[in-house]
């Protein structure tokens, strides 16, 4: 990138407040208070954004009678649920591609079960109804090099064989940019119905209300400090109280799971996301989008972006950053080369927005397990139920594993409870320092990989057939 380039993608930055754009909303409500002595209920969740929240509100809606309290260590959907791009996605498996390489036998019933979930989502946003501007647009997966052209092209074959595309369309050249033109793009696979977009902070606050109206008992700046057995249930500790539960529900993801043995099953990828003013009338012409759909493209070091209600982009993705140790820091929150990046690869997509300000510029941990969809599993003999590892599409598979929790903790045997994707869990992480140079090795290759007609190396490949795996 030439130094003069740089300075005149980087000079739109210069208003950019380095704060998540959804949560900069004068609308934001205030907090619950805090708990401040001693509770007792039948189910306590702990965690207050959607994993946490769709737990409680679904609660209430299959038992009205359920004592239910939600516990929250700083503000609801301060973390991910209120920092992530609003790709609200039917898939349970961060993708098709994903799941049909770890579930072949499955994963026809994984498809209708996410597509079940999101239309469960869409229902429940106009059952409660939740302000979260919620639009079912689609996602095109666009191709940026002629071999990622090639590899679209032949996957959409491969879905056609298997009977997996159904609402899908593979667009050629033209066909992709009549939708949303960027001279970059060089093909992309269409997934009409099965994602959704919205507000992500809307859409957590919006749940904290319903479940309040149902009667659950929400307490933040209530962080969980301490879990043990007590008597026929479960103890909780907080710094100014406690809470005497029947059952948990952990859906704490990227932050020290209460029960211990869970924390190597995680590690802490930071992602990162800028927001541009709103587009003119004019602007927006000249990008077209008329469908409004999500985009992603099909890079291993991929972006991701979209429109807001007032038609500002969203523009994130490419940096994946792992720090040493995996340790979660507000620090690690804003990172100024990589908004630099992240600028002038929109500029480069967009080259007719030259001129669009950026208003905002963030980054967040995003909860990562080595199969890149989530894992379950239970503790304290099945008093205690945990959920995590979405691993960046959560905004969806959340209010799925929020029905996995809550069945592993009645003790039910259902469909999704005999799933093998609930059953078994993925490869943990091993320690430091292996950790930190596997994932560097791995990105690194990765980069290379996108820089080679995507060639994936022999590291790649060992980590292929080892289940093991690293999404930027």
């Amino acid at each position: 990138m030439a130094p003069s380039a740089m300075t005149r993608w980087t000079a739109s930055l210069s208003d950019a407040q380095p704060i998540p754009y959804w949560l900069d909303d004068p609308g934001r409500p205030r907090p619950a208070p805090a708990l401040t002595g001693p509770e007792s209920c039948d189910l306590l969740v702990v965690g207050g954004g959607y994993s946490g929240l769709w737990t409680a509100l679904i609660a209430k809606e299959r038992d009205p009678a359920r004592d239910v309290v939600l516990l929250e260590g700083r503000e609801v959907g301060w973390a991910a649920s209120g920092r992530n791009g609003g790709f609200c996605a039917a898939s349970l498996t961060h993708g098709l591609p994903n799941g049909l390489a770890r579930w072949p036998e499955e994963i026809h019933r994984l498809q209708e079960l996410g597509a079940h979930n999101l239309d469960a989502i869409e229902a429940a946003v106009a059952r409660h109804s939740l302000d979260c501007d919620f639009e079912r647009t689609g996602e095109i997966d666009v191709a940026t090099a002629p071999y990622q052209a090639r590899e679209l092209r032949d996957w959409y074959e491969e879905m056609e064989r298997a009977g997996l595309a159904d609402g899908v369309d593979f667009l050629d050249a033209d066909a992709v940019r009549a939708q949303v033109d960027s001279p970059t793009f060089q093909a992309g696979l269409w997934d009409r119905r099965g994602v959704a977009m919205l507000n992500p902070a809307k859409l957590v606050w919006g749940l904290k209300e319903a479940c309040v109206r149902l009667g659950v008992r929400v307490y933040e700046h209530s962080p969980a400090t301490a879990l043990k057995p007590h008597g026929a249930g479960i103890a909780v500790r907080t710094p100014y109280g406690s809470v005497r539960a029947r059952t948990v529900a952990l859906g704490t993801n990227i932050f020290p799971n209460l029960v211990r043995r869970v924390r190597a099953y995680t590690v802490p990828v930071y992602d990162y996301a800028l927001m541009t003013e709103p587009l003119t009338d004019a602007q927006l012409d000249s990008v077209g989008w008329r469908g409004r759909q999500g985009l992603g493209d099909s890079a291993n070091q991929f972006h991701y972006f979209r429109l807001s209600a007032d038609n500002r982009v969203l523009w994130g993705g490419y940096d994946a950053i792992y720090p040493y140790g995996g340790r979660v820091r507000a620090e690690y929150d804003d990172r100024p080369e990589t908004y630099a990046k992240l600028a002038g690869h929109f500029f480069t997509c967009f080259p007719q927005l030259e001129g669009v300000r950026f208003t905002h510029a963030w980054g967040g941990a995003i909860d990562t397990c080595s199969r890149f969809s989530a894992f379950f599993g239970t503790a304290h003999h099945g008093k205690v139920a945990y959920a995590a590892g979405f691993t960046g599409l959560g905004v969806g598979a959340t209010r799925f594993g929020a029905d996995v929790m809550l069945d592993l903790l009645d003790g039910a045997d259902t469909e999704r409870t005999r799933l093998a994707m609930v059953r078994r869990k993925p490869l943990p992480f091993p320690p430091e320092p292996f950790a930190w140079t596997g994932i560097a090795l791995t990105k690194w290759s990765l980069a290379r990989a996108d820089a080679h007609g995507g060639r994936r190396n022999l590291w790649l490949r060992a980590m292929d057939r080892m289940g093991l795996g690293f999404d930027s």
